[in-house]
């Protein structure tokens, strides 16, 4: 599953929708068309792709239909990225005590 999903999230269009439903809620998908220079059904477009793929759920009110963040299926991901999280975690910690060793021995360049 999280090859789908990250197939989903290659396109910064569609991140960039995500983002958008993140950071400022339930939005009608004119209000989210307007955030790109592009026509209308390109967006529904991405939408489809978002909501094939469970990360966004669309309801009708009146006219409009509103699209909602459904972030479960990152859950997946983010279970899958855990261990190169900690990898990168203890690379950048061994490379903190190897600077820190630098800065430490005799004739140190202080002027940093």
């Amino acid at each position: 599953m999280p090859e789908d999903v990250f197939s989903v999230l290659a396109s910064p269009v569609r991140r960039e929708l995500l983002s958008i439903l993140r950071t400022a809620g339930p939005q009608p998908v004119q209000m989210l068309a307007s955030h790109f220079d592009m026509r209308r059904p390109s967006i529904s477009e991405h939408l489809k792709v978002l909501k094939d793929a469970g990360l966004v759920i669309e309801r009708k009110r009146g006219r409009q239909r509103y699209c909602h963040l459904d972030a479960r299926p990152l859950r997946e991901v983010q279970l899958w990225l855990r261990p190169y999280e900690r990898f990168w975690r203890d690379k950048l910690a061994n490379l903190r005590v190897v600077l820190d060793a630098e800065d430490h021995e005799p004739g140190a360049d202080d002027s940093r």
